[in-house]
């Protein structure tokens, strides 16, 4: 394990300009550029906020909005972990065929893409809530929870790039994975507490659904301390290690146990 890690470090100026090659490709010629990443969660967010403003009149736009767009900041960099993962192996064929590389560096190469656009949007998050907050305008009282923040931006961001690897297996022994991702994750859109409290889920007696979603751990313990400055409960932190542990090690399981077949299968 630690012979792979000191490859993968050895070769990262070989996947670091892999990540850059992919942002130039993709925003070359484009006039937004990177802001084009930032259009439609900050789109969503308006339209939720029209939406809801008419049907709960008694709102407050100014701290549904940061809300809205940090629950849809977080649930789309865990569904491109899953969609984009899905294709790395295929997108990365050649490099794979001609090169002995540990495969973590064609994963790592489309996880960090995912994550500089994830990135933006958390510096958009959090100048959106110090500017819109109505009682606290200096956002003091997140800053005490910066720290459960910044844990949990980690820990986000390690079970995404444990997910993303899984989908890319799972995409090369079966090809629809991509596209049930979509599927799912549109599905599972409206059952998570992205644009409602977590008790309303419970007070409809479908309080189980967010208890199996691994991604509502990471609003508890992302959103919540960010736009309330409120600490979560041990347990929070407790579900949300053992999420990412499990995640992680499956990942690892699976590498280790379809490494070596997987150019058979591309």
């Amino acid at each position: 394990m630690m012979q792979r890690l000191q490859t993968i470090w050895q070769f990262r100026y070989f996947w670091m300009s892999l990540v850059q090659m992919d942002l130039r490709i993709r925003y070359r010629r484009s006039i937004l550029g990177l802001g084009w990443s930032l259009l439609n969660p900050l789109l969503m967010t308006a339209i939720f906020c029209v939406v809801f403003s008419t049907w709960m009149p008694n709102t407050d736009w100014r701290v549904t909005a940061p809300y809205y767009l940090t629950g849809i900041a977080i649930w789309d960099f865990i569904k491109q972990a899953a969609v984009q993962g899905a294709l790395t192996f295929v997108r990365n064929e050649s490099y794979i065929r001609q090169s002995p590389l540990p495969l973590a560096v064609y994963c790592l190469r489309t996880s960090l893409g995912t994550t500089v656009h994830f990135g933006i949007a958390v510096a958009v998050i959090i100048t959106t809530a110090v500017a819109l907050d109505p009682v606290d305008p200096y956002h003091l009282t997140s800053l005490k929870a910066l720290w459960v923040v910044l844990l949990g931006l980690a820990l986000l961001f390690i079970f995404c790039v444990a997910f993303g690897a899984i989908c890319a297996f799972m995409n090369i022994y079966f090809h629809d994975t991509q596209h049930l991702a979509e599927v799912g994750f549109s599905i599972a859109f409206f059952i998570t507490p992205i644009l409602y409290k977590k008790e309303m889920l419970e007070e409809r007696g479908v309080g189980w659904l967010a208890e199996i979603n691994p991604a509502v751990v990471f609003f508890d313990i992302i959103r919540e301390p960010l736009l309330t400055g409120i600490v979560p409960a041990p347990l929070v932190f407790a579900k949300a290690f053992a999420a990412t542990l499990i995640m992680l090690g499956v990942a690892v399981s699976t590498f280790s146990k379809c490494e070596r077949t997987l150019i058979f299968h591309l």
